[in-house]
């Protein structure tokens, strides 16, 4: 029994369909990173807030910034 050629749409669109799959596992993995960048970020951001609290805390101990009346 002879087999017939693929059509040119049905080839078209199965290597549509794997670039498709390659690019939503891509999203996919860029949404994973993404969220460790967020969490990442959220810590430094904490940090920055507790420095910030101490270097004040500093400069009022030493009388380096005026006090509102």
């Amino acid at each position: 029994m002879p087999t017939e050629p693929e059509s040119l749409v049905l080839v078209m669109l199965r290597r549509i369909d794997e670039k498709v799959d390659r690019m939503s596992e891509d999203v996919r993995e860029l949404k994973v990173r993404m969220t460790a960048v967020e969490e990442n970020l959220a810590l430094v951001h904490r940090r920055i807030d507790r420095v910030e609290a101490r270097l004040d805390r500093i400069e009022r101990r030493l009388d380096l910034v005026e006090t509102p009346h």
